[in-house]
């Protein structure tokens, strides 16, 4: 006969705010005033230090994917919002680049096909 635990007390705080990261995730955010969704604004949500997000992270796999898909729809919101121009465009580019999008322009001082290609310098030599 196999017995069944049961569990006695409240429910941990860790299970409480797992769902209440579901609801800022699926709309929360936008509830309480948000411009988009954020770590810190889930901090905020829940009423707990960054600290213990980043810790829940690394321990719970569901946690970590509701942390990641925050990440990924405040990637989403920021796009739209930028290209819609509903964003600050300053604003918008620096939260963008914590996602790996830059601006940054690399020059080649040479010509693909090589016709513009620095040439050494040429000394003429004078004698007296």
């Amino acid at each position: 006969m196999s017995e069944k635990k049961t569990k006695i007390g409240r429910p941990s705080i860790y299970a409480e705010k797992l769902e209440q990261s579901k609801k800022y995730l699926m709309g929360g955010w936008q509830e309480i005033g948000d411009s988009i969704p954020s770590l810190a604004g889930l901090a905020c949500y829940l009423g707990v230090a960054r600290e213990t997000l980043y810790d829940w992270k690394s321990k719970e796999k569901a946690f970590s994917d509701i942390l990641n898909e925050i990440l990924t729809l405040q990637e989403r919101t920021l796009l739209n919002g930028g290209l819609s121009k509903d964003f600050n465009p300053i604003i918008t580019k620096l939260v963008l680049s914590k996602h790996g999008y830059s601006d940054k322009v690399e020059q080649d001082m040479k010509s693909s096909d090589g016709s513009m290609t620095p040439k050494a310098p040429v000394y003429k030599i004078v004698e007296e």
